[in-house]
C-alpha cells in the first residue's frame, strides 16, 4: 500500500474511496454523496485527482488479494487512518464516510468494519471528543 504524508488531500482522498469501495460494490449514489459532501473542495482534491487516487487503491489492493478475494487487514486499514492527525480534518471525514455508507440504503460489513475502526482510532484524540459533545 503507498504512503502519503501525513494530512494530505491524497491520504485524505483515499480514506474515502476506500469507504466507497470497501463494500465490493462503487455505487453511483455513494459518487453522488461524496460529490454534495463538498469535501473535495475542503481536503484541495480534484475529481480527477480523486479517480485517480481511487484507482491507485484499488490497484494496490489487488496486490493483496487472499484466495481470489481482497482483504485488508486491521493493521493495514489502521495506518491509513494513521495518515490522518488533525481533528477537524478527521471529522469531517468521518461525516463523510457516513454519508456515503448510508448513500445506498445498506451498511455492509466491510463498511462497518471501517466506520468502526475510524471511530475507535480517531476519538481517542482528546480534542475529537470535545468537539463532539460540543
Amino acid at each position: 500500500m503507498r504512503s502519503y504524508s501525513k494530512n494530505s488531500p491524497q491520504a485524505a482522498g483515499r480514506i474515502l474511496a476506500l469507504m466507497m469501495i470497501v463494500d465490493g460494490n462503487l455505487a453511483s449514489s455513494e459518487l453522488q454523496a461524496l460529490d454534495r459532501s463538498k469535501i473535495l473542495d475542503h481536503i484541495d482534491l480534484d475529481p480527477a485527482d480523486f479517480q485517480r487516487l481511487l484507482q491507485d487503491l484499488c490497484d494496490d489492493m489487488l496486490t493483496s488479494t487472499l484466495h481470489g478475494s481482497v482483504q485488508l487487514s486491521n493493521t493495514v486499514i489502521d495506518s491509513l487512518l494513521e495518515e490522518i492527525t488533525d481533528p477537524d480534518l478527521r471529522r469531517k471525514l468521518l461525516q463523510t464516510m457516513w454519508k456515503i455508507a448510508d448513500a445506498d440504503d445498506w451498511l455492509a460489513d466491510g463498511e462497518a468494519v471501517l466506520l468502526a475502526r475510524a471511530g475507535t482510532a480517531w476519538s481517542s484524540e482528546t480534542n475529537f471528543r470535545e468537539h463532539a459533545t460540543a
